[in-house]
């Protein structure tokens, strides 16, 4: 922020509830009721994992409950971890684990998974990894650090408590793109689509960058490098 301020851009701490990409100058819309007019606009609102929404789970959140193996994975080395959900990511997060605890356990709320057969067949051959069928956590339990969950097995309607160091919910993300909805292209989970090797959407001088665009890699490294090329593709177009 320092670095940006220091070049002369201008902060501004408002909340965007409108935007107008029909014309130029482009329009935005804050909760304060001022009008924002822009030759030319950068999306960067990134994206949100989804979460339990047990009230349980919000008190865990950094302190045993994660959402991105690849962030917090090494912190769990020769630990016990539990993986949350069923399909393509799930199945690479519990795989990427591996490489680091002791045991993976993944927890699903139905009796077969929807990833791909190659990566089901890459589970099944791992050894560290365990299967928890039919089921859904229902608790999250410990003091500042998380311990144990409590599971309910659907099918057997039967609770029990598992003990564990680490928990990785792995259900899929939401990017944050209502606001721009029907004014530029997007894909069929409401990410923001770019041309090839650039951030330009759909509409001349918009731009996106970061887990708005990519569902792929979700990793800040690659969002500010994006924010770069953004930032440079404006540049050049203003010019």
């Amino acid at each position: 922020k320092g670095q940006a301020e220091a070049v002369g851009t201008e902060m501004i701490q408002d909340h965007i509830n409108k935007v107008d990409l029909s014309a130029k100058p482009f329009k935005v819309v804050g909760d304060s009721g001022q009008i924002y007019t822009a030759d030319s606009i950068i999306i960067s609102t990134g994206a949100q994992a989804r979460w339990l929404n047990l009230k349980s789970e919000q008190n865990f959140r950094g302190f045993g409950v994660s959402a991105c193996a690849t962030c917090d994975g090494f912190f769990f080395k020769d630990k016990i971890v539990a993986v949350i959900g069923g399909a393509n990511s799930a199945a690479e997060e519990a795989l990427f684990l591996t490489k680091f605890a002791s045991k993976v356990m993944l927890i699903h709320r139905r009796d077969k998974l929807r990833a791909e057969k190659i990566l089901q067949e890459r589970l099944l051959e791992n050894p560290k990894i365990e299967f928890v069928w039919n089921s859904e956590v229902t608790k999250f339990i410990g003091n500042t650090d998380i311990t144990s969950i409590e599971v309910l097995n659907k099918q057997k309607d039967k609770k029990t408590v598992i003990e564990l160091d680490g928990v990785f919910i792995a259900i899929g993300h939401d990017p944050a793109t209502k606001l721009f909805m029907g004014q530029v292209d997007m894909d069929d989970s409401g990410y923001i689509l770019t041309k090839p090797d650039t951030t330009r959407t759909s509409v001349e001088g918009v731009y996106a960058a970061g887990d708005v665009k990519d569902k792929i890699y979700r990793q800040a490294i690659t969002a500010a490098g994006m924010g770069c090329m953004a930032a440079l593709e404006a540049e050049k177009y203003l010019d």
